[in-house]
């Protein structure tokens, strides 16, 4: 490849860091902010964290609509970063319950386009490029790590306000990176009616989305209140930083990883195991371990999260029909990303008030637990069709 066709390749990676970057030195810290400094109850703060997923959800449409119209994608997603990363600051100036309820929904309806547009403009490219996705991808992983334990040092150095103008200046050049891209069209939207009925009609499919809601659900919900349990078995807010670089940074080799394991054990066997080593992390904090060992256990991450991502996506991928596979896979994401997220952030916040942070990881352990009994469920559906398909052969 030449120079020229390097460009947009190297221009892509250094967006996905950049925007992950911010996430990575904001998302995980926040609960801590507003506990710490703002002296939030732990069901405000679940309330408050647990608005975004769901009008992620409900916004992300939107911008499917607005970029169909417009057929702007780049000018989109530099509107949205730069509009994201100025709702983060305002963080500054609101101290008030309603004010933090209202940026937080304000935060998330801009916010909500960024990876989809990002990742379809990506996908476009590499399709045409022939570049291999996951290394453009890759560089989400490192900028999310390593803004993690950044911020978390320069937090416990200058207070964590830092953590707020760094997130507006993380999406400030991500902007700019933006404005540099080579221009695609792409769509976000889906045909979910007339999908949603196809779907559904799938055992395997709908049980699997519940399994997704149960295990991924938990996942998400602990990049919000895995700072609180650092700090309350005696770390620091560097401390925090440091555990998700450790959490963050094991994903990607067992992400590597994953094909070989998938192609010899199979994709629900994988998911399987994923879910167990989720839940037994889960559990395992709920005992109330050192920060010593809580660091040592963040390396379970790449086995459970590093797993179950690349399995999950292609067992939906592979049981859905190719006329309906784009919209079996936004109702994946949705459910684990949207839903599972919001309802296990929100509980965990009134869960949190009544019986401390490892009741938090308890009920987190218990219901992943609940998610792999349903995915030995799927295997066995799975099972059944595979007899049934060869009694007819």
């Amino acid at each position: 490849m030449n120079e020229d066709g390097r460009r947009p390749t190297l221009t892509y990676g250094w967006l996905f860091y950049l925007i992950f970057f911010g996430f990575g030195g904001f998302f995980p810290l926040l609960s801590v902010y507003f506990r710490e400094e703002l002296h939030l109850t732990g069901t405000q703060i679940g309330t408050i964290l647990s608005i975004g997923p769901i009008v992620m959800v409900l916004a992300q449409p939107v911008w499917g609509i607005i970029c169909d119209a417009t057929q702007r994608s780049a000018q989109v997603l530099m509107l949205t970063l730069t509009m994201t990363g100025t709702a983060g600051l305002l963080f500054l100036g609101v101290q008030n319950y309603i004010g933090l309820l209202l940026l937080a929904v304000l935060l998330a309806v801009f916010q909500s386009a960024i990876v989809p547009l990002s990742d379809s403009m990506a996908v476009s490219y590499v399709q045409r490029a022939g570049v291999d996705y996951g290394n453009l991808r890759l560089w989400g992983a490192i900028g999310f790590a390593s803004a993690a334990y950044i911020m978390g040092e320069i937090s416990e150095a200058w207070g964590l306000t830092a953590i707020f103008v760094g997130f507006a200046a993380a999406m400030g050049l991500s902007a700019l990176t933006a404005w540099k891209l080579p221009r695609e069209r792409v769509t976000l939207r889906i045909e979910l009616r007339s999908g949603l009925k196809e779907l559904w009609r799938l055992p395997q499919f709908r049980w699997f989305l519940l399994a997704t809601f149960l295990v991924f659900g938990p996942v998400h919900a602990n990049n919000i209140y895995f700072g609180l349990l650092i700090q309350d078995v005696g770390g620091s807010i560097a401390g925090v930083g440091l555990a998700f670089l450790l959490a963050a940074g094991s994903e990607a080799p067992c992400m590597k990883l994953a094909g070989g394991w998938i192609r010899k054990k199979g994709l629900l066997f994988v998911t399987l195991v994923a879910a167990f080593i989720s839940g037994f992390r889960w559990l395992f904090y709920a005992t109330e371990p050192s920060v010593e060992w809580v660091f040592v256990s963040t390396l379970l991450q790449g086995l459970s999260v590093g797993l179950f991502i690349p399995a999950g996506l292609q067992y939906i991928s592979r049981i859905a029909p190719e006329e309906v596979k784009t919209t079996a896979i936004s109702l994946y994401a949705a459910v684990g990303t949207g839903l599972g997220n919001w309802f296990f952030t929100f509980v965990a916040g009134m869960v949190l008030d009544g019986f401390h942070i490892f009741g938090v990881y308890l009920f987190f352990g218990v219901l992943t637990w609940i998610g792999a009994s349903v995915i030995l469920w799927v295997m066995r559906l799975d099972e059944r069709k595979k007899r049934a398909v060869e009694r007819v052969v």
